[in-house]
């Protein structure tokens, strides 16, 4: 039996081998229609390096007639594990599947979902790595100028809602192939849910997108599992016993240690239902406590979600990140200028999925989970083999993190064993005493990252939580951060700086930011550095009245720095944060939350944090007005803004009025009087010429 190898799993599939062996046998394929407790791994074709294909031509080259699998995809084709088709569609591939991919067809046009013909066993659609309706349009609800996913950047290749147009265009053709959604989009709408854009509460997309399968997460163990099934000649409508899938039945009699939730016309008609329901669904993401809900919507009709799909060990992790990817988007975008995504993520090294943090605003609980699962060093270190042979490579990995950098292992042990603690938070409100505060790890991959040949710099972008940093009582992370792994601006984020606020939020108190701020100056100082922090800031949280909002804009004022881009609170589908926005209430407490809906109080929210800039100043005199804060109008150092008629003497000198023929009123009172003097109270040279002293008057403002 030399020509098998049998790998023994507690899964009635694996997703892969170890890494090492994986390595070994590259030109090896499990074949998927075994369904028994071990795997069987066949010697076959090695599998041909290139683009999966998009085309009949592209069939043919590797000697297809048909598809096993039909991608559908939002974003171009771009086939990197950053981007979550390519992951999906290259798992499959390792299993012995055939898949084509249909990036971004014309939903206007039916032709466009059948070039590559009907598929063996099933469509998959993905809206992309995006959901569509965020990469479509800001919080204001107005048209995005560019999308990041698309060939030279350009709006306008895929619909709104694409997962759901999609499906449609595909049942108007195939009506009796098995469609199965998955990607951020379907999975953060796989119940009923609120919708910020339409502002209502939608059915599970699962019906809105006539699918007949949901995969849920990240999607690997549900999407091999889903291939098997279908391959062994089980239908569609019967694959009811897969975790990480919902479904759609007209019986839910047999349903074993199920919760039913509230049915989606209560949702609909009373938010109190809507807050229960959410948050039994927030209470039922973990993998190993996680039961099956049903919902209802009317007489024999039901969408069941089973339990959320079981972590990925780290040999598994490994495997799937060392898949066969081309690294790059295909070559036919390369007349349109490629895809502007790839740039950064293209020397970037994915260490971790998931995140413990749990943040309200943060929709990662409802995708990844809070357990986190990491590849080994030896996996990051030949991906990092394989970027620095890269001939644009020029000596600078941009990231090596995930959802968050510093966290490489589980919170705690009991999270390998028994999942998370319902109703509990690893950091928040302060660190569970079990918490593993630990850096060395991440410290030692950093290190071996940094020795490689060619290697310049190791950057750290994904975001360090720095109330978990703060509690490590060794202080050699902190340190090799400050020296090794910044490039003279450190990315954090605070959120807001109220205590009130931060709760909802489900962040630390604002003394917990304060002490990093400190221990970051302090090393900074100690290796000779000269580095900043970055605070990432968000206004018009649920809980931000105008008085929290002038409290966000005196903090801004005394670090002595406008932000140029500020977050606005955007209520994306499925976290606490958007069902607070929606309810008016905690759906952990269900007590009541103040919401600034209004535009115009939102607006002037985020005036607030900007308040140094002058198209601002009205927006910022009526916010203070409001919070009865007129003090910080005026010519104290700690005002915000001054008196109407200085200010716009003020911005007129700023922006150079009267640089041709016209010269502001208090210039021509100041050189009448034979005196320059600025009010500002700093004296000017009087200019020779006066285009030019404007000129250097703006450049010093």
């Amino acid at each position: 039996m030399k020509d098998f190898v049998t790998v023994q799993t507690g899964l009635h599939t694996s997703l892969c081998r170890p890494y090492k062996q994986l390595k070994q046998e590259r030109n090896w394929a499990i074949d998927m229609r075994s369904l028994s407790n071990s795997v069987t791994v066949q010697p076959k074709a090695e599998l041909l390096q290139d683009f999966l294909p998009i085309s009949k031509e592209d069939m043919k080259k590797r000697g297809w007639e048909q598809c096993d699998f039909v991608y559908v995809i939002g974003d171009a084709y771009v086939d990197h594990h950053s981007f979550g088709p390519a992951i999906i569609s290259r798992v499959l591939e390792s299993h012995g599947f055939k898949v084509g991919i249909i990036s971004q067809p014309d939903w206007k046009d039916e032709t466009s979902i059948q070039i590559l013909g009907k598929p063996r066993l099933g469509f998959l659609i993905s809206g992309g790595n995006m959901d569509t309706m965020v990469n479509h349009y800001t919080v204001n609800k107005k048209h995005r100028k560019m999308d990041n996913y698309t060939p030279g950047g350009v709006m306008g290749k895929r619909p709104d809602r694409a997962t759901i147009v999609y499906g449609n265009l595909i049942r108007k053709t195939y009506k009796d192939v098995p469609v199965i959604i998955g990607g951020i989009e379907a999975s953060l709408r796989r119940l009923g849910h609120y919708d910020y854009w339409s502002d209502k509460v939608k059915r599970s997309i699962l019906l809105d997108a006539g699918a007949n399968l949901l995969i849920y997460g990240m999607g690997e163990h549900p999407v091999v599992e889903i291939a098997e099934a279908l391959d062994s000649g089980i239908s569609i409508s019967d694959i009811t016993f897969i975790r990480g899938t919902v479904y759609r039945t007209k019986e839910v009699e047999d349903l074993y240690d199920a919760i039913v939730l509230p049915s989606y016309p209560e949702i609909v008609e009373d938010k109190k239902k809507y807050a229960q329901s959410f948050y039994k669904q927030y209470c039922n993401t973990d993998p190993y406590s996680g039961k099956i809900l049903i919902e209802k919507y009317k007489e024999k009709e039901y969408v069941v979600q089973n339990p959320p799909a079981m972590p990925l060990s780290q040999d598994e992790m490994d495997a799937v990140y060392a898949l066969p990817y081309m690294r790059n988007y295909h070559p036919v975008y390369e007349k349109e200028g490629g895809v502007p995504a790839i740039r950064e993520l293209k020397h970037s090294l994915v260490s971790n999925r998931g995140c413990f943090g749990g943040c309200s605003f943060c929709a990662l609980t409802f995708h990844q989970g809070r357990i986190i699962q990491c590849r080994s060093h030896e996996s990051i270190i030949e991906e990092a083999k394989i970027v620095i042979a890269d001939p644009e490579f020029k000596g600078y990995i941009h990231d090596v993190g995930g959802p968050t950098a510093n966290f490489r292992d589980t919170a705690c042990e009991k999270q390998k064993t028994k999942g998370v603690c319902i109703g509990k938070q690893c950091l928040f409100p302060a660190p569970c005493k079990n918490l593993k505060i630990d850096h060395k790890d991440y410290l030692s991959l950093l290190r071996k990252l940094r020795k490689l040949p060619k290697v310049k710099k190791v950057f750290i972008r994904s975001g360090i939580r720095f109330d978990y940093l703060i509690h490590d009582k060794d202080d050699t992370f902190i340190r090799e951060l400050c020296e090794h792994h910044v490039s003279g601006q450190l990315k954090v984020a605070p959120e807001h700086i109220s205590d009130k606020v931060l709760k909802l939020m489900g962040k630390p108190g604002n003394e917990i930011y304060q002490r990093f701020i400190d221990k970051y100056k302090k090393t900074n100082k100690l290796v000779g550095k000269q580095q900043y922090v970055v605070p990432y800031l968000m206004s018009s949280h649920p809980g931000s009245t105008m008085k929290e909002a002038v409290e966000l804009a005196e903090y801004i004022r005394d670090l002595g720095y406008m932000p140029e881009q500020v977050q606005d609170f955007y209520p994306t589908p499925s976290t606490i944060s958007t069902c607070m926005y929606y309810t008016g209430l905690d759906p952990r407490t269900m007590e009541p939350v103040y919401v600034p809906k209004k535009h115009h109080e939102k607006e002037m929210q985020r005036a607030l944090i900007q308040y140094r800039d002058p198209k601002n100043y009205d927006l910022v005199v009526e916010a203070l007005k409001m919070a009865h804060r007129t003090d910080l109008i005026g010519f104290d150092e700690k005002c915000l803004v001054r008196p109407r008629k200085f200010a716009k003497e003020k911005q007129e000198d700023r922006h150079g009025n009267g640089r041709k023929d016209q010269k502001s009123q208090s210039t021509r009172k100041m050189q009448k009087s034979g005196n320059n003097q600025r009010f500002e109270g700093k004296r000017e040279k009087a200019p020779t010429k006066k285009k030019k002293a404007i000129r250097n008057i703006h450049k010093k403002k």
